[in-house]
């Protein structure tokens, strides 16, 4: 009876799991089509971070250099990348991501780009700062070796001042390990 009992409990949290990874998934795919649709802003400017959200879209009316629609247009497809626990190696994902920025960035050679590291709640301030640090450095030499001039790219480290997502639980903190690429 308890065995019974206890497996019954564990296909409810499975259960439950899957039903809340694909509110999540809906969730972003929401918001990845939202963000991508909006044209250039008309007065050019803005505050600064407007725009950018935690897929890491950018607002095409902060890009400089660009040329035509084509550019401002990329700008808003830099995308951002996410990190294990405690680590600042890239993941497959991340290199893919950043393949993918290295393209935008060599199709825009006048766009400069900001990397933002961020990191989970967990830790101290000033150890989540130097990790958020490592993270955005570790992104940026990956670009650099893809081709990148690395003159065009900023780092800096947010630590855990500016979560992606606020909740205490495992999926939280995996959306906010992150780098994020904003147009300069």
């Amino acid at each position: 009876m308890y065995v019974e009992g206890q497996q019954n409990r564990e296909s409810v949290v499975r259960g439950g799991l899957g039903v809340i990874k694909r509110i999540l998934g809906i969730s972003l795919l929401a918001i990845a089509v939202g963000c991508a649709s909006p044209g250039p802003d008309p007065t050019g400017g803005g505050e600064e971070g407007a725009g950018f959200g935690p897929e890491g879209t950018s607002d095409p009316g902060m890009q400089e250099g660009a040329s035509g629609s084509r550019g401002m247009e990329a700008a808003g497809g830099l995308r951002s990348i996410y990190f294990d626990f405690d680590r600042d190696a890239l993941k497959d994902s991340a290199r893919e991501s950043l393949r993918h920025n290295a393209e935008i960035l060599q199709d825009n050679p006048g766009l400069r780009v900001k990397i933002e590291g961020n990191c989970d709640e967990r830790g101290n301030e000033e150890y989540n700062l130097a990790l958020g640090m490592r993270r955005a450095e570790t992104a940026k030499r990956y670009l650099v070796d893809l081709g990148v001039d690395g003159s065009r790219l900023a780092s800096i480290s947010f630590g855990e001042e500016q979560p992606a997502v606020r909740g205490n639980n495992e999926a939280a903190w995996a959306k906010n390990r992150r780098d994020d690429f904003k147009a300069q």
